[in-house]
């Protein structure tokens, strides 16, 4: 049996990139990876020379039978995204539970993902929290905030850059104006900013200033109001 590699790659500054991470990619028999384009300048920067395929959200369903057998057959197999860690809102998950199906062994190397520095740099409580990735569009998108509206750990978003403004009203809108919320983009890159404040001092703030690149939005709990017992 072959085994699965889930290796992690920079989220933008290539010198994110572990070393274990580069050997791994370079022992295996084949990468798979979500765009080969996008892959292809990681691997050049790095001096990989192993064979890439794609694997991504559009074929995995059809590729995942074909992976596994060569995994069966013997041969060591990477799999990446293009930024950050595979399967975390990306593809990966799908490969990784058909191998534990069928007891291949997998393992996951440490390294970059976004939310992790987002979370830490929010300055919100980071003991406990929750991950949500990317909000639904339109169906379903009401029924998810009005299910967070009583979660009282901090959350976690991920959000595209055209889509923030909505994001950011439905905040006020659900979760309420002074709710806290911390705005991290372009982690890890030359124009990283991260803007905190009440959802609606960073609701204004991007309306000013439209924002640009990958970004990850923390956003506080809601606090528990204890009742007091009245004393007589």
């Amino acid at each position: 049996m072959g085994k699965l590699y889930l290796v992690p790659t920079p989220i933008g500054n290539l010198e994110d990139m572990t070393f274990r991470a580069i050997k791994v990619l370079k022992e295996v028999d084949l990468i798979l990876a979500e765009d080969t384009r996008t892959s292809a300048k990681l691997l050049k920067h790095f001096e990989i020379g192993t064979q890439m395929h794609s694997h991504h959200m559009h074929n995995e369903h059809q590729t995942i039978e074909h992976i596994l057998q060569k995994l069966e057959q013997g041969q060591n197999i990477a799999l990446i995204s293009d930024a950050g860690t595979p399967a975390i809102s990306d593809p990966g998950f799908l490969l990784t539970r058909a191998c534990v199906d069928k007891n291949i062994a997998v393992e996951c190397l440490p390294g970059a993902t976004a939310f992790v520095p987002a979370l830490v740099n929010s300055g919100l409580p980071n003991d406990k929290f929750v991950f949500e990735g990317f909000l639904p569009d339109k169906k379903g998108r009401q029924t998810r905030f009005l299910a967070l509206q009583e979660e009282n750990r901090t959350m976690i978003f991920y959000v595209s850059p055209h889509k923030l403004l909505k994001t950011l009203v439905d905040f006020v809108s659900y979760f309420g104006s002074d709710r806290p919320v911390s705005v991290s983009r372009e982690l890890s890159k030359l124009h990283e900013e991260t803007v905190r404040g009440t959802a609606e001092e960073v609701l204004k703030h991007f309306e000013n200033k439209p924002a640009k690149g990958e970004i990850v939005v923390i956003v506080g709990g809601k606090i528990k109001i204890k009742k007091e017992k009245n004393e007589s």
